[in-house]
């Protein structure tokens, strides 16, 4: 029981803040409950089909296909792939992580995996349509051209900065996520 508490207690604590709403202030508590209602709704709605899509990838890209796309080895290509694949996402934030988490299960280059994240919430298409609509094409443009060299710049520090440990961390942790059928696939090569 206290275990449960101990996971849940944010959400616990919350239930019974909106509780202590309801009875004390219904208005504001109803109002409260709806809020959420629509947003839980609404946070199903877009997580459903992102994690369809993430499990379709985990079965049907194999890992040694990935790995040539984007794995230590790619050099520029995988560069270019994983700038476009964050160039193109359309998906809000946090739905990024469960897609970088499989990526990495499957053997790409933490600095790939980065340039997808970064140029995910940096420089996406609909972003810059909406930067564009806001600030005129010459700012897009600039700001998308600077935002490349900022994005694979930051991808490469961060790599370098993380120790082999570290990395290895990070790709057992994506690995524990996504485990397949109760295999166990950690990713035992120091090689990144």
């Amino acid at each position: 029981m206290k275990k449960i508490f101990l996971k849940y207690k944010f959400f616990i604590i919350l239930a019974i803040f909106v509780l202590l709403m309801l009875i004390f202030h219904p208005q504001v508590g109803s109002q409260s409950l709806v809020f959420t209602g629509k947003n839980f709704i609404s946070f199903l709605f877009m997580l459903t089909p992102i994690f369809i899509c993430i499990g379709l990838l985990d079965v049907w890209v194999e890992r040694e296909m990935l790995i040539k796309i984007m794995g230590k080895k790619s050099g520029v290509e995988g560069i270019l792939i994983a700038f476009l694949l964050g160039l193109v996402t359309a998906v809000p934030l946090y739905a990024l992580l469960p897609i970088a988490g499989i990526l990495l299960k499957k053997g790409s280059k933490l600095s790939n995996v980065l340039i997808f994240l970064c140029s995910s919430t940096n420089i996406r298409i609909p972003l810059l349509l909406f930067i564009a609509s806001s600030m005129g094409w010459k700012y897009t443009l600039l700001s998308f051209i600077l935002n490349i060299f900022v994005v694979i710049a930051i991808a490469y520090t961060i790599e370098k900065v993380l120790t082999d440990n570290d990395k290895k961390l990070i790709y057992s942790n994506a690995n524990k996520l996504y485990t397949n059928q109760g295999e166990d696939r950690l990713y035992k090569n120091s090689d990144f």
